[in-house]
């Protein structure tokens, strides 16, 4: 059998990535116990994952496309904002989810010993259920206009990985926080709305005046978003200011797990 050796002495902040290896199993276990009890019990299970990007689609399209008519360089709309919402809905269900993962888990983590960053981790991974669905979404969008992706396109896979990031980055941040912190579990929500809109999901970072462009590119999707619309639908050269934004949620992702490897020598005892 093997043991395990909880050491009160260690001070590393970082995680014992071995150790998270060897939990892989409960990994596993709660991100499929979350997505099966997300749509448990409704009536149409897993179709709430294709109804809620396409009404958000819609909503977004309507406003932005119909009434304030943003400027899309030709692009249908509907494929415009898809791409957008594609990698903003990952990163919005994530912090969502992930913030209250920990206090949701206060039980288990009484009880028993793990290491306690496999919670809001597993919440990344059933996450990823709705951010393939959007893609898919995306997919049929784009095969109904014939619409054909830049040759950018073979840059997708890195800017899936950078979206990943993202959400992983503002998860595990906003879960230590709200372990130690129960108002962050009223404030991601208010995060999150004011996000969407300051975040090019429905309309394009050009039409920010570029004085104020720096400042807008601190926030980190803003960089994920553009660079998943460059891939589709861009131009030879990206953002520049782009490559701010990654930086930032370079930054915030160290930070998240730094904080979170503090958080978790405390977390029995705070919750």
């Amino acid at each position: 059998m093997e043991k395990t050796i909880i050491k009160a002495e260690s001070s590393s902040w970082l995680p014992d990535f071995g150790e998270l290896y060897r939990f892989r199993q409960l990994l596993f276990s709660l991100a499929w116990r979350d997505i099966r009890v997300k749509y448990a019990q409704t009536y149409i299970g897993l179709t709430w994952a294709f109804i809620n990007p396409i009404f958000n689609l819609l909503i977004l399209s309507f406003v932005f496309g119909k009434v304030v008519q943003v400027e899309t360089n030709g692009v249908p709309h509907v494929f415009f904002t898809i791409i957008g919402l594609s990698a903003w809905t990952y990163f919005s269900t994530l912090l969502n989810e992930a913030g209250t993962s920990i206090i949701g888990a206060q039980n288990m983590i009484k009880k028993i010993y793990f290491p306690r960053l496999v919670i809001p981790l597993s919440k990344a991974i059933s996450g990823l259920v709705d951010f393939f669905i959007t893609l898919l979404c995306l997919f049929f969008i784009m095969a109904y206009y014939q619409y054909y992706p830049s040759k950018n396109v073979i840059w997708l896979p890195l800017f899936l990985i950078i979206a990943l990031l993202s959400g992983l980055a503002g998860g595990i941040l906003i879960s230590a926080l709200s372990a130690r912190y129960r108002d962050f579990s009223f404030v991601v929500p208010m995060i999150s709305r004011i996000g969407l809109f300051a975040t090019p999901v429905a309309y394009s970072a050009s039409s920010v005046p570029e004085q104020y462009k720096l400042l807008y590119f601190l926030n980190p999707m803003a960089g994920v978003v553009e660079g998943f619309r460059w891939c589709l639908i861009g131009s030879s050269s990206p953002e520049p200011y782009m490559f701010i934004s990654i930086g930032i949620m370079l930054i915030l992702l160290i930070v998240g797990i730094l904080y979170f490897g503090r958080v978790d020598r405390l977390m029995a005892d705070i919750l």
